[in-house]
């Protein structure tokens, strides 16, 4: 059994965006499509600090995607089945089972879905990025997907290659000797609304 899950170290990641730019290019995202976004708690603008000037102001950073949750809420209320979990415990879309409900989205609590409900638009003429990303269909829902036609060739997920700050830990959560359980295990570690039940598999270590 294989439960894939990533680790993000909030002492190294500097908020950079790095992440949020390999992941756009290498998915080929749409125009106002953002799978991994870091998000700061001082607004609802990108690297918004918080607090009150002047003294007591600290700029908060999560990066936020896809959680790829044990008991995912998406997948429990989808009416066809497009949402549901791979053996190695990616959440993953069947776009041709999906009817655009948009009830995925009303259950996820991390905000990570889209559905369009337009052609998608891009910036450019042609497609960016790996020549094996997935498509982005019309009327379906879309999210991350932890970059499975790379992992497929034996790469890692695309927001891990460009963080300057190495702050990123990828592998098989039950495995104990794999390099994000060795993280984990030496670390104080969170998970992301976790009090919502959806058991994610992305975790954030804060000591």
């Amino acid at each position: 059994m294989t439960r894939l899950g990533m680790a993000i170290d909030l002492r190294t990641c500097i908020a950079c965006h790095a992440c949020t730019v390999a992941c756009k290019v290498n998915n080929n995202l749409p125009a106002g499509t953002i799978y991994n976004r870091v998000q700061t708690e001082g607004g609802a603008y990108l690297d918004t600090a918080a607090g009150t000037y002047p003294n007591d102001i600290q700029r908060v950073k999560r990066p936020v995607s896809c959680q790829h949750c044990s008991n995912p809420a998406c997948v429990n209320v989808c009416p066809t089945g497009a949402s549901h979990v791979l053996e190695n415990g990616i959440v993953a879309i069947d776009t041709d089972a999906c009817i655009g409900c948009k009830s995925c989205i009303q259950a996820c609590p991390y905000d990570v879905r889209v559905v369009y409900d337009e052609e998608p638009a891009y910036f450019v003429d042609h497609a960016l990025g790996d020549w094996d990303a997935p498509a982005h269909v019309v009327k379906t829902a879309d999210k991350c997907g932890f970059c499975a036609s790379r992992l497929e060739r034996g790469e890692v997920p695309a927001c891990m290659d460009l963080c300057p700050g190495g702050a990123r830990y990828w592998g098989d959560l039950d495995d104990p000797e794999s390099e994000i359980s060795k993280f984990l295990a030496e670390n104080t570690w969170e998970r992301y609304l976790e009090e919502a039940g959806t058991e994610p598999n992305c975790y954030y270590v804060v000591a």
